[in-house]
């Protein structure tokens, strides 16, 4: 049996909908510049964002470890009405309930440090408190990445990046989390509470069923205003202008290496190493 003494996990998932307004483009359509060259063009298809997707699918995956130690599993986002869709996706994914913040449809996109205090704000908003907060590394669509330590940074609390592995000990209140680093892997022991944010290899997210997404129609949702949560998300940052990358010039191929060198210098390349 359980003691009683142990308290039930409480996990918190922020997810980002695919499109620069809290959300991103879909991964697999390709990206163009916007006419007024302010941003990309955003009258594309949108999916939630792929190290979200993974952040979800662990917290459901720790729950079936853990069995009755994790009490729930909230959702948030932060964005336009549209990101309810989104919402209901990681609820049919196995997520109890969710929160929305919304803003309106033509409003900028929030930075990374709007976002970190809007969470804190829907963390400090819970009853029962949050333990874990696991959320994805960062947005394909501004590549930031930043969130996750800037929530940890004004909450004062532990932080495991980057991560491929995660084990909770529920009664010691601990995390033990590998994260991947540029020369191979490193082992972090972590006090609850504590932000993990989701690297590609920590899991393969699961598709929803069609019962799940039934279910997830009836799970609840709690509506709230930047302003309920008395944060501002006007952004401090001004893009000046956006560019696509110059396209890349066709290949050519040479039959020695001395006319090699030739076409090296020709392209202005002077000195060689071996």
């Amino acid at each position: 049996m359980r003691p009683s003494a142990v308290r039930l996990l409480n996990i918190l998932v922020p997810i980002k909908r695919h499109v620069v307004a809290c959300g991103t483009v879909d991964y697999a359509v390709k990206v163009r510049v916007n006419p007024d060259q302010k941003g990309v063009d955003l009258n594309v298809k949108h999916s939630m964002n792929p190290f979200d997707e993974i952040a979800i699918e662990e917290a459901v995956r720790l729950r079936e470890r853990l069995k009755d130690q994790v009490k729930s599993i909230k959702v948030v986002t932060i964005g336009p009405s549209k990101s309810a869709e989104t919402l209901r996706t990681a609820l049919a994914m196995g997520a109890d309930s969710g929160v929305h913040v919304e803003i309106p449809d033509s409003a900028p996109a929030p930075e990374p440090l709007g976002i970190a205090k809007a969470l804190r704000a829907v963390i400090e908003r819970q009853k029962e408190g949050v333990d874990l907060v696991i959320m994805g590394k960062q947005a394909i669509d501004d590549d930031a990445g930043q969130t996750g330590q800037m929530l940890a940074g004004i909450m004062n609390w532990a932080q495991a990046t980057f991560a491929s592995k995660v084990d909770l000990d529920v009664e010691k209140k601990e995390a033990t989390v590998m994260r991947e680093i540029d020369g191979g892997l490193e082992e972090l022991r972590c006090r609850l509470p504590l932000v993990v944010t989701t690297d590609l290899r920590l899991n393969e997210p699961r598709y929803a069923s069609l019962p799940n997404i039934m279910k997830a129609k009836k799970k609840p949702i709690e509506k709230l205003t930047p302003a309920d949560l008395q944060v501002d998300l006007t952004p401090r940052l001004e893009t000046v202008k956006v560019t696509e990358p110059p396209k890349r010039a066709g290949g050519g191929k040479v039959s020695s290496v001395d006319e090699l060198i030739v076409k090296l210098k020709e392209a202005g390349i002077t000195a060689v190493s071996s």
